[in-house]
């Protein structure tokens, strides 16, 4: 489903445009949206499953590593030139090799061997999780980790809001979105193995120092856009700005992934992932709204407020039990 969803949208660059292509954009995200939650829920269960506990930290960085290595390959192509239809079709090459890459994935994951066991108990994703949400009220380190998971969102939320800091200080560059992805493929590529091997030892210190460092970043970013905005119209000072909140953003990624599988046991595994993707969908809908106050407190103004997000994710999160 996410690979037809993504084939889609690179067939509409290519045959749409205006409001009918916007439109048909965002009805195909919601389908990758909603076939991403699906396979959150499924991935983490099989996870727990054919993986040993202290090995799924590393298995998590290894496969972020190999990720970061195509968006290597992605972010060199971005930095080619190329406008109007031309660039269309870029877009649209790349959205249909990713959807290759999906269904790919799909004929590997096939192949897994699923172990019996731990199998009762399944149904629909959404069902499960709105008959479950009683576990925010009973079950406290869970809960916990909801909240602290919340407030960790910081780090993927403040990215958009670093590239538009760098479109309004540089300018609107074609290779400048390139930049950014290489960026983020990099910092996958160099940190995730090590978040891996930390998490198997301590996926709670991995969300605390990602969340601490993503934290930090913004506030140096908020800080810099005050008091030295020249700095931020050099061509390098945001994208290496990024690299590091990409390098956070991929700590906080294997530490929460890794935790709430090494939390739960059985059957909760489902129940965990199902009800934390949905409160974390609601979460979504209301911290988005936080780039409404743009036009009031100013892109450096929206990155401090997350920056202090994540900096409470980060205390939350060094409160979490060990689940060694």
């Amino acid at each position: 489903l996410q690979g037809l969803a993504v084939v889609g949208i690179g067939l509409v660059a290519m045959r749409l445009e205006g409001t009918a292509a916007g439109w048909a954009v965002i009805g195909l995200l919601v389908v990758f949206s909603l076939a991403r939650g699906l396979s959150s829920v499924a991935s983490k269960d099989v996870l727990g499953k054919t993986v040993a506990k202290t090995r799924r930290g590393r298995l998590t960085g290894w496969s972020a590593s190999a990720a970061g290595l195509v968006s290597l390959g992605v972010g060199g192509l971005l930095l080619l030139p190329a406008d109007g239809p031309e660039g269309a079709g870029l877009l649209a090459m790349l959205l249909a090799g990713a959807g290759a890459l999906w269904f790919a994935a799909a004929l590997v994951y096939a192949r897994i061997p699923e172990f019996p066991g731990e199998t009762a108990g399944g149904g629909n994703a959404v069902t499960e999780a709105l008959a479950r949400l009683r576990l925010l009220a009973e079950d406290a380190p869970f809960r916990r980790f909801v909240v602290a998971r919340s407030l960790l969102l910081c780090s993927a939320l403040s990215a958009p809001f670093y590239v538009l800091l760098a479109r309004e200080r540089i300018g609107g560059e074609h290779w400048l979105l390139g930049l950014f992805v290489l960026s983020a493929g990099l910092a996958s590529l160099l940190a995730a193995p090590f978040w891996g091997r930390f998490a198997d030892r301590s996926s709670r210190q991995v969300m605390v120092l990602g969340g601490a460092i993503s934290g930090g970043m913004g506030a140096v970013i908020a800080l810099a856009d005050q008091l030295a905005p020249g700095l931020l119209a050099t061509a390098w000072f945001v994208p290496l700005a990024y690299f590091i909140l990409s390098i956070a953003h991929d700590g906080v990624r294997v530490g929460r992934k890794t935790y709430i599988v090494d939390l739960a046991g059985g059957n909760k595994r489902t129940d965990y992932v199902a009800v934390s993707n949905t409160v974390i969908g609601v979460v979504l809908l209301v911290t988005g709204l936080v780039g409404l106050l743009t036009p009031i407190v100013g892109t450096g103004g929206v990155i401090l407020i997350l920056s202090v997000m994540g900096l409470g994710g980060a205390a939350l999160s060094a409160a979490l039990p060990e689940v060694q």
